[in-house]
């Protein structure tokens, strides 16, 4: 029976099997070919790199689950990046005001996607084209240039190992604390990452509004026939992508110690949160996948920029490289569209 139980799991999650497949040859090599590998210090550099597109590559899962794609991931996560290198400083009362101003705003933002794509009836992906500039523009009116006043010992952290978090704070004297030994080395970003996905995720995704959103992926006439609270579940989903694009805004203030409404780097953070989605396994044609597939995308992109590094690889072929591989993911996206005969398929 339980042999059974995983055939049946493979099958029905194959996209996610071999993402986490992937990850691990990529990632065991990588750390084969680096001078350092297998090191705490590695892992923590590796770390502090990935959260921020794995927080935003969770927010675009939830669009995509619906059927659609939010273009304005990028914007929020660099528009609360901004309010966060404004406001996390002070007392902890204060820091710990900041960072709840800053995650309301990203939430604030999600439901204002949300609000127009359904009392809008606009399509996803030409609303969000228009706040994402919205979101710029008031980037910009926040933080004119790139700075900020981040509380250092807050940076030091929570972009470090637990025994850094554990000491800064005064949570144990030395290594030596028995109830560290067991995880001192582990990196704080991996795990507010995982404390994010399974009390944000998870709870979301056993929801009746959670299951409903795969419900509109999947077929959203028949999610309407039944009763399904079909507007309810969109709003929600795009307000919660909004907040997962904020805690990535607010973990790149803390990780940086500043603020900088780039467009470049926008626009960057919401193409390879598609990739990022794609290469999890969920199907940009809604109602398949999960935000843990898209860490997985995630981390994968930003192993293949390690591999930049180690392997010395011209600058200027990296952004071809990036761009391949974008084109590769999507393409592996549509593979499905492609082997439908009757156009009344995809809607099944």
């Amino acid at each position: 029976m339980r042999q059974a139980g995983w055939k049946r799991w493979l099958m029905q999650n194959t996209g996610f099997a071999v993402a986490l497949l992937l990850l691990a040859v990529l990632y065991f090599a990588y750390n084969l070919i680096h001078p350092r590998g297998f090191s705490s210090a590695v892992a923590i550099q590796n770390a502090n790199e990935t959260v921020a597109i794995a927080f935003v590559a969770m927010a675009q899962t939830l669009p995509v689950l619906l059927g659609g794609l939010d273009l304005s991931v990028g914007a929020v996560m660099t528009l609360t990046n901004c309010i966060a290198s404004e406001l996390l400083n002070g007392s902890p009362l204060q820091i710990l005001l900041g960072m709840v101003v800053t995650l309301l705003a990203g939430a604030a933002f999600g439901l204002a996607n949300g609000l127009i794509v359904v009392y809008g009836r606009i399509q996803p992906i030409i609303a969000t084209l228009a706040t994402g500039a919205v979101a710029i523009g008031l980037a910009l009116l926040v933080r004119p240039k790139p700075g900020g006043d981040v509380d250092e010992d807050l940076s030091w952290a929570l972009t470090n190992a637990v025994f850094d978090f554990a000491e800064t704070y005064g949570l144990a004297d030395s290594g030596n604390a028995w109830w560290l030994r067991p995880f001192a080395d582990i990196p704080v970003p991996l795990i507010l990452l995982a404390g994010v996905a399974c009390l944000v995720w998870l709870p979301f995704r056993r929801s009746v509004t959670g299951r409903t959103v795969y419900a509109i992926g999947s077929a959203e006439g028949a999610a309407f026939m039944t009763g399904l609270p079909i507007a309810r579940a969109k709003i929600t989903a795009f307000t919660l992508g909004g907040f997962l694009a904020a805690c990535g805004g607010l973990y790149l203030a803390i990780q940086t110690s500043s603020g900088n409404a780039d467009i470049q780097q926008a626009g960057a953070y919401t193409l390879n949160s598609i990739a990022a989605v794609v290469l999890g396994g969920t199907s940009l044609l809604g109602g398949v996948g999960s935000a843990i597939g898209s860490i997985i995308g995630a981390m994968i992109l930003r192993v293949i920029s390690f591999y930049f590094r180690i392997l010395d690889i011209d600058p200027l072929l990296q952004p071809l490289i990036e761009g391949l591989i974008l084109l590769i993911a999507v393409s592996f996206g549509a593979i499905r569209t492609l082997r439908v005969k009757n156009q009344l398929d995809l809607f099944r």
